[in-house]
């Protein structure tokens, strides 16, 4: 049953979070100033409120989950180094440490 959850994508790419960023932000934005505006012509705090809640579930409905418009451009990774087959070097640090000896 598990399984199902792994096949969705839970992951945005930078210009993906930027773009949910922008848009969050500017829902907002827009819900508080039209909700001040009517507020402020009904005389009733309590509609500015709401559509604050409003503007604030809808920006988290449209950038919360990972859409694929957020997706678009995924991070190319290099390819893993081959481990070598020789000797491991240590770091000179850990020589340093090891040639020392309290007294």
């Amino acid at each position: 049953m598990l399984s199902i959850f792994d096949s969705i994508p839970t992951y945005m790419d930078y210009k993906g979070q930027k773009l949910a960023e922008q848009i969050f932000q500017g829902i907002i934005l827009v819900s508080a100033v039209i909700g001040f505006v009517y507020g402020m012509m009904i005389e009733q705090f309590g509609w500015t409120v709401y559509i604050m809640l409003a503007g604030f579930t809808v920006s988290c409905v449209l950038t919360l989950p990972p859409w694929p418009i957020y997706r678009r451009h995924p991070l190319v990774w290099q390819p893993a180094l081959p481990e070598s087959s020789g000797d491991i070097r240590e770091k000179p640090q850990e020589n340093q440490r090891k040639q020392r000896k309290h007294k």
